[in-house]
């Protein structure tokens, strides 16, 4: 048996920069947005010093990637770190339409899963294509979990095909130097547990789990496991879908849970107690541990993009921290941002 390569390697890769720059806003998610203001939202990231951006096939079913690497394709290569997704292939049809679809706007392309080897080759080819870039640095398997509504019963088959196909492809793709990196996107912590079990992932997108409103699970089930493999996380939606940041919506369902508006009034009593924005605040807490090699947080107007790249580089008093943890409102064992 052959030790995959980067079990033998002291570190595996990480971004340079946890700042980073979702792109389910730029996949129309939620609203149309206009080319135009999405171009906008990139290139005043860019200015702003944000150089580790996320897309996937499935936001806006090919939008999204399209959007991004209008402008990154300028960039010099070696100067960002980018990611995208495997799982899902574009099929051309002409003004496809699904029920409750988060994507907004005219679409040209339905999906078939496909988590084989084959078909995560192709699904890096036609990104690339997508990007008009030359190389993807690091790839998540998308979706790959129970909550996901196509998948009904069948999650388990999902899973056993990619442990069968995509996984071992994506290693293989890694050590052949055509990616730097791989592991899944996931908006729960079972499938990420699981992967650890069976594969050899370097960097996890977990999604929905580490935010000021829920992170329990990732930091006590997940965290633990990841560092005894020197894998890392990459924070998705850590302002819970704009919820963090003044939005009325709370993650992709479309429903709010019980409690978490509560626990929003009682974070802004605190952050006015001590002059914090709570959006700031948010971002801070997700790129806190050490075990966060990025954090995601979406736009799709300059002044978000800006908005954002300012509040990772923005301190923020001790004392909101330490009144947090004493209101219980976030763990004990949490990390908080050093000053």
């Amino acid at each position: 048996m052959v030790t995959p390569e980067n079990l033998t390697q002291e570190k595996r890769f990480r971004p340079s920069d946890k700042a980073g720059f979702g792109g389910v806003a730029l996949g129309n998610g939620f609203q149309q947005n206009s080319d135009l203001e999405c171009l906008q939202a990139v290139e005043a990231a860019w200015n702003a010093g944000i150089r580790l951006f996320d897309t996937s096939p499935w936001y806006g079913l090919g939008i999204s990637e399209r959007r991004m690497g209008l402008f990154l394709k300028d960039q010099p290569r070696d100067s960002f770190t980018l990611s995208t997704k495997v799982g899902r292939l574009m099929v051309p049809e002409e003004d496809f339409k699904m029920e409750q679809l988060l994507w907004k706007g005219k679409m040209n392309f339905s999906y078939t899963y496909d988590y084989s080897a084959g078909g995560v080759r192709k699904s890096v080819e036609d990104s690339l294509q997508r990007l008009g870039l030359s190389s993807i640095d690091v790839v998540f398997i998308h979706d790959l979990s129970p909550d996901n509504g196509d998948m009904k019963d069948s999650y388990s088959s999902y899973f056993e095909q990619a442990a069968k196909g995509a996984m071992p492809e994506l290693t293989k793709m890694r050590e052949e130097g055509i990616i730097k990196g791989w592991g899944l996107g996931v908006n729960t912590i079972e499938p990420i547990l699981q992967t650890l079990d069976v594969a050899d992932p370097d960097i996890f997108l977990s999604a929905c789990q580490y935010s000021l409103i829920k992170h329990d699970d990732d930091l006590n089930k997940v965290f633990p496991k990841v560092a005894e493999r020197d894998v890392s996380i990459v924070v998705g939606a850590p302002l819970c879908a704009g919820f963090l940041s003044g939005k009325d919506r709370y993650l992709y369902d479309g429903k709010f849970p019980a409690g978490v508006r509560e626990k929003l009034n009682a974070l802004q009593r605190v952050a006015e107690n001590h002059a914090v924005d709570l959006r700031t605040a948010a971002l801070q807490f997700a790129a806190a541990p050490d075990e966060v090699s990025g954090v995601i947080p979406g736009a799709h107007t300059a002044e978000q993009a800006v908005q954002n790249a300012l509040s990772f580089k923005t301190n923020v008093p001790a004392g909101f921290w330490e009144e947090l943890k004493h209101e219980k409102l976030i763990a004990e064992n949490a990390p908080v941002p050093k000053i």
